[in-house]
């Protein structure tokens, strides 16, 4: 089966698609928020894989392509941002301390759970970018000496557990201002959370896309900085 598909180009990004289209299609007509399409797609891209016996790499060699477009479709965030501009200038010392405490928090999680589970500092360092995009996460645990791979599956786990429960979270504690709904799921699920807060409403969103950006920022230096604990 490998040698059938080393040779693709687009072996790869084909399954990741119908695997992702897949999850979009069962997600519409269950309306159940489990049935993530990324989770989805995850589920059913693994199976392909071993089922068919094939090798991650031969995978990947195709499928690396669809992560050039992760940098762009994070950019693209902006436009839902620009449009509530006016909102974010009301708003802008409540929506910093917002975001500011949810990357604190983030970041202390992580140091408690390296204490309680002894972890190593290879280890410790790879979970600290949970909670950000893909994009960002990757370079700050590569720059940390984390296992970077390992933070990716961090961060989608995150991305996924954020958008199925954000709401749930939301309703529990009686959240329902929309700037404090957005700055929650896009600072503890980066792009995953967005996509569900988008759905919720376009205060929601727009505040979420800059809580992507600005958590993104503030957990470059506050990794930097816990990085040097639990040595």
């Amino acid at each position: 089966m490998n040698d059938y598909f080393q040779d693709s180009v687009f072996f790869g990004a084909a399954v990741s698609l119908i695997a992702y289209g897949l999850g979009v299609v069962l997600n519409r007509k269950t309306k159940l928020a489990i049935l993530n399409p990324l989770l989805i797609s995850i589920v059913a891209t693994i199976l392909v894989i071993t089922l068919g016996h094939i090798d991650y790499d031969t995978y990947n060699y195709g499928a690396k392509y669809l992560s050039y477009l992760l940098t762009p479709a994070t950019v693209c965030l902006a436009v839902p941002l620009y449009e509530k501009l006016e909102l974010l200038k009301k708003n802008i010392k409540a929506v910093i301390a917002g975001i500011g405490t949810g990357v604190i928090t983030s970041l202390l999680s992580v140091a408690v759970m390296a204490v309680f589970f002894q972890l190593s500092h290879e280890e410790y360092v790879t979970f600290l970018p949970k909670s950000i995009t893909t994009a960002i996460g990757m370079g700050i645990s590569d720059e940390l000496g984390g296992y970077v791979n390992l933070t990716v599956a961090v961060i989608i786990v995150t991305g996924i557990i954020g958008n199925i429960m954000g709401k749930f979270v939301c309703k529990v504690f009686h959240i329902t201002e929309p700037i404090a709904v957005g700055i929650a799921f896009g600072t503890s699920s980066h792009a995953m959370g967005t996509s569900k807060a988008m759905e919720i409403g376009e205060v929601e969103g727009a505040m979420s896309s800059l809580s992507i950006v600005v958590s993104g920022i503030l957990t470059v230096i506050g990794a930097s900085i816990f990085s040097m604990f639990l040595k």
